[in-house]
């Protein structure tokens, strides 16, 4: 990989590029073997030359996000994965919020609060980016980004730089276009309401306490791991399996809210999918009912000896 080490040195600065990086240390879930290269952008064209890059030495290239939907495997990711965590940039205009896509979610309601626009309430409790946040179109109490979302500035699988219309993304429950047209959002325009200060931080006040007081957020996770099945709620039926602070490892069933799975002493990867996989067979035995996961699973399994040096650093 030294010949593309030293490509991407003539795209990006040298302290944006780093070689076996331990991706444990750069997601929200503390999971995550090495990654071959690991580079830190700082400007959309960097991507685009990135993108450009990859396509013309046929490198794997990955967008990894804060990891707070994703779990990445002990085994690590081969090739480039691209870090978006210098994108933080958010500015208001007229009523319009454009936030980049390494901006937490949770800081751009935060944002709209400051300037008396609603509509961003319920985001006031979702950990991810703000492209993690459009990848899944994820949403809380009652809300979800589409409701919200004009349009995306992303770069397509060509490095091409596109401004996309909310509609072109098919923004479905928990689901959107982006991940199969293979885009890479830089940037989200959210078309707000003006409001009154008070009646947003009320909204917004009740929405945090109830993601405090019920969601295990003094461990690190990947959020709600299960879509809702049809007819049923996730949480119930692993609650119903008394699965609650069942575990493998250093990962468990939050005894504080049976939805999630908590790294609760070091896990890695392996013993959180573990989990997951515990969780899924336990309720189809139980209830018939199958748990489609919500979170995503990237990387490459590893042997005996790669997951054990991933424990110890």
């Amino acid at each position: 990989m030294e010949h593309v080490y030293q490509e991407i040195t003539h795209i990006t600065a040298e302290k944006n590029i780093m070689l076996d990086e331990l991706l444990k240390n750069h997601t929200y879930t503390r999971l995550g073997g090495k990654a071959d290269i690991l580079v830190t952008p700082e400007t959309f064209s960097e991507v685009q030359e990135l993108v450009k890059l990859a396509r013309r030495e046929n490198i794997p290239f990955t967008l990894l996000g804060n990891g707070s939907n994703m779990i990445v495997k002990d085994g690590g990711i081969r090739g480039i994965v691209m870090s978006q965590k210098q994108f933080q940039n958010i500015r208001v205009e007229s009523g319009t919020i454009f936030a980049q896509s390494g901006a937490a979610i949770i800081d751009v309601s935060r944002r709209a609060l400051k300037e008396r626009l609603t509509g961003l309430e319920f985001a006031c409790g979702i950990p991810g980016t703000v492209g993690g946040a459009l990848f899944m179109n994820a949403g809380a109490y009652g809300g979800e980004i589409k409701d919200v979302l004009e349009e995306a500035v992303v770069v397509d699988r060509e490095g091409t730089l596109l401004t996309l219309p909310a509609e072109d993304l098919d923004l479905e429950y928990r689901t959107s276009n982006i991940p199969d047209k293979g885009y890479i959002v830089l940037e989200a325009k959210f078309k707000l309401q003006p409001g009154k200060y008070e009646d947003i931080k009320v909204i917004m006040d009740d929405l945090t306490y109830k993601r405090e007081s019920k969601q295990p957020l003094e461990y690190p996770s990947c959020g709600s791991v299960f879509k809702r099945p049809p007819g049923y709620f996730a949480g119930k039926l692993i609650q119903d399996s008394e699965l609650q602070g069942k575990g493998i490892g250093g990962a468990e069933v939050s005894t504080k809210h049976a939805g999630f799975i908590v790294n609760k002493n070091n896990a890695t990867a392996t013993e959180y999918i573990s989990v997951i996989e515990l969780v899924q067979k336990t309720v189809k035995d139980k209830f018939g009912v199958f748990l489609e996961r919500e979170v995503k699973i990237i990387g490459e399994d590893a042997d005996a000896e790669t997951v054990k040096s991933v424990k110890q650093n």
